[in-house]
């Protein structure tokens, strides 16, 4: 049966052109675009679909608590955050639940949590927002861009790699993001004796994280007898987690502090060449 001329049609669903974004204000594609030299990238972008709970929580929350990594500011991490509590970075988080049990457990920390999966964004904003929480802000970009362009020297109290890209074949491990340039920029930005925090279920990773690790004249291993350390309470047992446990993974964590730098000993020694 035709409609009549007098019943309304049903709206059509707006179509978006080629090229525009889903979410205007929100996360945006590739927010440094152009502006820095093209590097290896140590992450795959990922643009799986979005629910429409984490489109509500991208276009409602994502003008309050996120921001885009351009390399075009420099980060007031107070202002951003709103107080001067310490701040972790965390590169790449997922879908957010982990970030969001330690943000709950430790409301006088300040997460600032950087991914490029717009999925994993919204499903974090939300759950920020479902859970009460205000000390959680979320970067979309190349972290790398982020450290480098935006953050200021000693202005990080810890921070956290979490289950990072293993590029397993070995024409790819170029790309894993802990080598020693990442570990000596990561250096310039984490406060004297701020804590570096690596967890992978990729056993040959760990092998190398550590390897790198223990060679960086910047860091120092947290454990005494040097290797790998039990995870810590505050580090959540994730989903993900668990299930690379059930099919027998081996979880390892790396805890290693930036080593402080003596300065009465530097000038002492400066003043006797």
């Amino acid at each position: 049966m035709s409609d009549s001329p007098n019943t309304p049609a049903e709206p059509a669903q707006r179509i978006r052109a080629k090229g525009e974004p889903r979410f205007p204000d929100g996360p945006k594609p590739d927010p440094a675009g152009s502006h820095f030299e093209r590097r290896i990238r140590s992450f795959q972008p990922r643009r799986s679909r979005v629910t429409a709970g984490q489109g509500d929580a991208l276009a409602r929350l994502w003008p309050k608590w996120g921001l885009d990594i351009d390399g075009q500011r420099n980060l007031d991490l107070p202002e951003l955050f709103g107080n001067d509590n310490p701040v972790v970075l965390e590169i790449g988080f997922g879908m957010g639940e982990a970030t969001v049990q330690m943000a709950a457990a430790a409301p006088e920390t300040n997460i600032l949590a950087a991914d490029v999966h717009t999925p994993g964004q919204g499903n974090l904003l939300g759950l920020a927002d479902h859970h009460g929480l205000s000390n959680i802000r979320v970067a979309n970009g190349d972290a790398i861009i982020l450290l480098r362009e935006m953050l200021a020297p000693d202005s990080l109290d810890g921070l956290r790699v979490y289950f990072p890209d293993p590029w397993p074949k070995k024409r790819h491990h170029k790309r894993r993001l802990i080598q020693p340039e990442f570990l000596t920029l990561a250096a310039t930005r984490l406060k004297p004796s701020a804590t570096l925090h690596c967890a992978t279920d990729w056993e040959p990773y760990a092998e190398q994280m550590l390897e790198v690790l223990d060679a960086h004249p910047e860091f120092e291993n947290s454990q005494p007898e040097g290797g790998f350390a039990p995870r810590p309470e505050f580090r959540p047992l994730t989903r993900f987690e668990g299930q690379g446990l059930d099919k027998g993974h081996v979880v390892n964590d790396l805890l290693f502090r930036r080593v402080p730098h003596d300065d009465q000993t530097t000038t002492s020694t400066d003043d006797q060449r």
